[in-house]
């Protein structure tokens, strides 16, 4: 009985295949020659009775260096002059670490603020509670 299941691999909306095996297989996809974005995996698999099965699975690409953008958000709605911070930074393996850039400044957060509120106002509200002269007395 000859075996003839065999598997198609399609990048986008590429109508010829990249890749043909005859399963099962293993093979490493090369993201360094795709350009960056959005893109799919189309899996053609034909069965050796001459069916056909079929998976798209989208990815993204990112080589490239990480983007961060603080002050403006997606599909936000803006007015007059907005501050706007860009950072890029890559994951390139160097032995240097370059301490500028490396982070991308953000604001506190609000909890945060919340947690230091309370726990000042809980220190006071002691305090003033708690202050007098009569619980401070030495035993000796």
């Amino acid at each position: 009985m000859e075996d003839n299941r065999i598997i198609k691999v399609f990048m986008d909306e590429e109508t010829r295949p990249f890749a043909e095996f005859s399963p099962p297989v293993k093979f490493i996809l090369d993201t360094t020659k795709i350009p960056d974005g959005k893109h799919q995996l189309k899996i053609v698999a034909k069965s050796s009775g001459g069916l056909e099965g079929v998976k798209t699975i989208p990815f993204e690409v990112r080589n490239g260096p990480a983007i961060s953008v603080v002050g403006l958000k997606r599909n936000e709605i803006v007015e007059d002059q907005i501050p706007i911070t860009i950072n890029a930074y890559g994951s390139e393996g160097n032995d240097v670490f370059v301490v500028k850039g490396s982070e991308t400044p953000k604001g506190i957060p609000a909890w945060v603020w919340a947690l230091v509120i309370a726990f000042v106002g809980f220190a006071l509200f002691y305090i003033i509670m708690y202050w007098s002269p009569e619980f401070y007395k030495s035993f000796v």
